[in-house]
């Protein structure tokens, strides 16, 4: 399996962005598909994460300004960020494997991880 993101950047604070992840390899019928993030001293946090049926997660603190979706005919994986905040500033990863939805933006176990694209958000 491969994950290849791309997408981010640096914007100003209340700017937006769509993050994308090229998925190949996944061959799971029930999978679950999310992004997360870690901060420079942070732990790693889950964002939101989508499952074969459409149904989403997200965590409490993006909830209303991100939207995580897929193009299954693309096999990619998109988040759009609206209102970006510096606190979101992070590297960001896609995540795939063949587990289900957890709360928080998390699926409910990952295998598989890209190598990540930076998000900078400036006040």
């Amino acid at each position: 399996v491969q994950l290849v993101e791309s997408g981010g950047g640096r914007v100003q604070a209340g700017g937006s962005l769509t993050l994308s992840c090229e998925v190949s390899g996944l061959t799971y019928t029930s999978y679950c598909m999310g992004w997360i993030r870690q901060a420079p001293g942070k732990s790693r946090e889950g964002v939101a994460a989508i499952v074969e049926d459409g149904s989403t997660s997200y965590a409490d603190s993006v909830k209303g300004r991100f939207t995580v979706s897929k193009d299954n005919a693309k096999n990619t994986l998109y988040l759009r960020m609206n209102s970006l905040k510096p606190e979101d500033t992070a590297m960001y990863y896609c995540v795939a494997d063949s587990g289900s939805l957890s709360d928080g933006g998390w699926c409910s176990y990952y295998s598989y991880r890209g190598q990540g694209t930076q998000v900078t958000v400036s006040s």
